[in-house]
Formats: C-alpha cells, sequence, structure tokens
C-alpha cells in the first residue's frame, strides 16, 4: 500500500511524464515546419516513449493499491527554434526530469518504501541514457555550427530511431 505522500508524488510524475509527452510532440511539430523529417521522426519517438513512461508510473499506482488522480497539462513553449534549441531545451527538459525522479527516491527513502524505491530504480537508468542520446545530438549540431550538409546527415541518421515499447517494459 502506498503512503498518501508517495502516492501524491507518483501522481504529480505522471503528470510530469505526459508533459515530457507533449513538449516532444510540439517539438515534432516544429521539426516538421522546418522540414526535418529526421528530427521530426526522433521526436515523436520521444512522444512515444514519454508516454510509455506516465503508463508506466500509471500501472505501479493501480498495482499498489493506489489510486490516480490525473491533473491539467500545461502546454508546451515551443516557437520559431532552431534544431541546435530544441536539443538544448530537450536536455534541460531531461535534467529536469531526472531532478524528479531523484526526489522520488529520496522520498521513497525517507519513508522506509523499499518497493518504490526499487521501482524508480529503472527510471535512474533511463534518464542517464536519455541525458546521454540528448547530449550526443546536442554535441553533433554544435560541431556542425548550421552547416546545411551536417544538419543533413544529422536528420538522416534521427529519421532511423525507433521506439521499442517492449524495451521500456522491463
Amino acid at each position: 500500500m502506498l503512503s498518501d505522500t508517495i502516492q501524491a508524488a507518483l501522481n504529480v510524475q505522471i503528470n510530469e511524464e505526459i508533459h515530457s509527452a507533449y513538449i516532444y510532440l510540439a517539438m515534432a511539430a516544429e521539426s516538421d515546419r522546418l522540414g526535418l523529417p529526421g528530427f521530426t521522426n526522433w521526436f515523436k519517438q520521444q512522444y512515444s516513449e514519454e508516454l510509455a513512461h506516465a503508463d508506466r508510473f500509471f500501472n505501479y499506482i493501480l498495482e499498489r493499491g493506489g489510486e490516480v488522480k490525473l491533473t491539467a497539462i500545461e502546454g508546451p513553449k515551443i516557437n520559431n527554434e532552431t534544431p541546435l534549441e530544441l536539443f538544448e531545451k530537450s536536455l534541460a527538459h531531461e535534467q529536469h526530469i531526472t531532478s524528479c525522479i531523484f526526489k522520488l527516491k529520496d522520498l521513497s527513502r525517507a519513508e522506509s518504501d523499499h518497493a518504490t524505491d526499487n521501482f524508480l530504480e529503472w527510471f535512474v537508468a533511463e534518464q542517464v541514457e536519455e541525458e546521454a542520446a540528448t547530449r550526443g545530438v546536442l554535441d553533433q549540431l554544435k560541431l556542425v555550427d548550421g552547416n546545411p550538409s551536417g544538419l543533413f546527415l544529422i536528420d538522416r541518421e534521427l529519421g532511423g530511431r525507433k521506439f521499442d515499447s517492449t524495451s521500456d517494459e522491463d
């Protein structure tokens, strides 16, 4: 059984994950506007992954006998961004989510909720991957410094990303 404090914090995280999906969907739309189908694909894959994360929290709350309480999702603030700016915002956002996960870990330990602490370990590892993948694209964008040929190559690479929902379930 979840404590009221843990349950409330996990419900907040569902909102964070859905908000993340919303941000990535806006970034996909912005990439499409820029004529970058690979970037659009990368952000759409990220959108799907964030929804899967929200679902993971949702299911965990129910599995522990808790109550899911959904709240309003804030609209994303994406408008006329360059690819570099999109990935700078993406990295900053992933760092925010990492901070949220760490706070949840701290809370679960303070409440001696070993099951939730264990559940959150997957998200700690996931956030390391999320930040590294985003930083990798950001580093490439900085290297090409707006060069259309370099941007074209990065776009082609990002177009090959596929979200594997089964890897998000373990």
